[in-house]
Parts: C-alpha cells; sequence; structure tokens
C-alpha cells in the first residue's frame, strides 16, 4: 500500500530544499540564471538541502497528529521549534514569518492556541497554507475520502489555520489546498483533479454565509483558462492568494514532480514556500519514486523525515 504521507511530506520537504538557495530572487533574475538542479548556499548560506520554516511547521504537525489532533500539543511544537530548533535541517532557524512569529509570542503570554493567530487582513502571508498538508490524512481517517460533505472537517482545517493565520482568507486558501490535494489521490486525470478540488471547496465557502463575502479573492482559479494565464499574470510573493495560485498554475503547467518544482522555484519571490506548497501536491500526485533521487540523497535528515511520516502513516492506519 503506497504510504502517501511520506510521497507528500518529501514532495514538500525536498521542493522546499530548491526553493531556499534563491528566496528572494526576482523572476527577472531567475530567468537570466534559472534554478535547473538543488543548490547550495545562496540566500541563507545553507548546505544543499536544507529546508526552511515550511517543512518544520509540517514536522510539527505530523509529529503533533501521531497522537491525535491536539491545538495545544501542535502549538508546543511549532514554539519548540522556534525556541529551541528542535523539527530543524541544521539546529537553526533562519526562516520565520512575522505572523507565525507573532502568534507564538501570544501562546508564549498564554493566549489559548484557536485565538493565537492574527486576524487582520495584513495577516494573510503564506505561513499556515505552507504546513495544512498532513491534516488531510488524519481528516481521511476519520471522516473518510469525502470529508469534503462534513462541516467539522473543514473546521479542523480552519483551526489548524487560525493557530498563527485566523484571517478568513487563509482559512479559504488552506480549504482549496487541502480539497485539491484529496482529489488528487481519487482522480487521475491531473487537471480534472485540481479544478474538481477548487470546485467543491468552493462550493462549501460559497454557500457558507461568514466566508461568502472572501469568495472573491479566489475567483480567478474558477476561470477554466487559469491554466493557460501567461507566467506574467502569476504573482510568487508571500500573500497567501498569489502563493496558492502560483503552485497550482506550476502543477497545471507541468507533467512531472521535477517540473513543477523548478517551474514554481523559477517564478521568484517566495520561492521555498510556493515550491514547498506545489511540491507537496506534485509528491502525492507522481509519488515518492518520482523525486529526484539524487535530490533525496541530498536532503538534511531524510531518515527523519521519512521515520516521522512512516510512523504517522502507521498510525492513522492501524
Amino acid at each position: 500500500m503506497t504510504n502517501t504521507i511520506l510521497d507528500a511530506v518529501m514532495g514538500l520537504a525536498v521542493a522546499d530544499a530548491v526553493g531556499v538557495p534563491v528566496e528572494f530572487k526576482s523572476r527577472e533574475a531567475l530567468i537570466l540564471n534559472p534554478v535547473k538542479d538543488m543548490q547550495a548556499y545562496g540566500t541563507y548560506n545553507q548546505p544543499k538541502g536544507t529546508w526552511s520554516d515550511d517543512t518544520s511547521m509540517t514536522l510539527c504537525l505530523v509529529d503533533s497528529l501521531i497522537k491525535g489532533l491536539d491545538y495545544h500539543d501542535i502549538m508546543t511544537k511549532f514554539l519548540k521549534w522556534f525556541s529551541q530548533a528542535a523539527y530543524s535541517a541544521h539546529e537553526e532557524v533562519f526562516d520565520i514569518g512575522n505572523t507565525t512569529r507573532e502568534s507564538l509570542n501570544r501562546f508564549t503570554n498564554g493566549i489559548i492556541p484557536l485565538e493565537c493567530g492574527g486576524m487582520s487582513e495584513f495577516d494573510n502571508g503564506n505561513g499556515s497554507l505552507m504546513r495544512i498538508l498532513p491534516i488531510l490524512f488524519y481528516l481521511q481517517t476519520i471522516y473518510g475520502d469525502e470529508f469534503e460533505k462534513n462541516d467539522v472537517a473543514f473546521e479542523i482545517i480552519h483551526n489548524i489555520s487560525s493557530l498563527t493565520h485566523r484571517h478568513l482568507r487563509s482559512h479559504i486558501a488552506c480549504g482549496i489546498y487541502v480539497c485539491v490535494a484529496s482529489k488528487l489521490l481519487k482522480v487521475e486525470n491531473i487537471e480534472k483533479a485540481i479544478k474538481a478540488g477548487i470546485d467543491v471547496a468552493m462550493q462549501y465557502y460559497q454557500n457558507n454565509d461568514k466566508y461568502a463575502v472572501e469568495v472573491k479573492h479566489f475567483m480567478r482559479l474558477t476561470d477554466s483558462r487559469f491554466k493557460e494565464l501567461n507566467v506574467s499574470k502569476i504573482k510568487s510573493g508571500g500573500y497567501v492568494v498569489d502563493t496558492l495560485e502560483a503552485a497550482l498554475w506550476s502543477l497545471f503547467n507541468s507533467n512531472d514532480y521535477k517540473t513543477c518544482v523548478l517551474k514554481a522555484v523559477n517564478l521568484g519571490g517566495d520561492t521555498d514556500t510556493v515550491a514547498a506548497v506545489a511540491g507537496g501536491l506534485a509528491g502525492l500526485k507522481y509519488g515518492y519514486n518520482s523525486i529526484p533521487s539524487e535530490w533525496k540523497t541530498a536532503i538534511a535528515k531524510r531518515d527523519y523525515i521519512e521515520n516521522l511520516s512512516n510512523d504517522l502513516y502507521k498510525r492513522l492506519n492501524k
């Protein structure tokens, strides 16, 4: 039986590591000197195969879910990463978003987990989207393959986001992403899978009075011509809507894991997170063996990532 958790988590971690050396580089610079392989050093002067906060926080969620859903435990693990460099590639925290930092400070000051996340419109960075993927596997175990029909499942997705990002727009981005991930496991044709995931999520949010006002920010995803958008129309900064669009556009316009990740990275900007968000889906769709072996060999703490993913897989498939 395929370990889809390993597929997704390794897909995310490897893509993150491909993007780290060129984070903040402009698209124009990468057009002149595109990333063609996993590199070393660069922006953060890190060794080849180093992953960032995207993977660290994803691993925190994986580790926590092994014992079940516990929001306080997830936040405790996030804080352990931030303050002690646990769950990091080289015992060093070199990248954290402001909204995430502020949410962890609130948690340290005694605020309950589900009230720690930023709520303003300016708190819609991609910091919850980048780490949301593991909740898919928990929801499938508890609510079945069609968890999208269950309001409680969406509430859990939103709660996981709210630990750091509590604005409704971040909730919707995470909901769409998890629904697309779910459909990638069930629908063979990748374009149909992506569209099915977008459609089921958008239907939920459009029919939900609380979220309906925010749906307008995601309407480009519902356009049948979204895949055909020229790259100049795709933004790849840290705004959650832009990251979701860039990741899905990269997935739409590729036919294998490596092409998808390199396409995402070469958009420039927030390269590690756009790649991680795209890479998690590409790993899920194309499988662990589709990830270039030389990239997996180079990845920091590969055994640790694989063992943690395997532990959650065993726990959820008892």
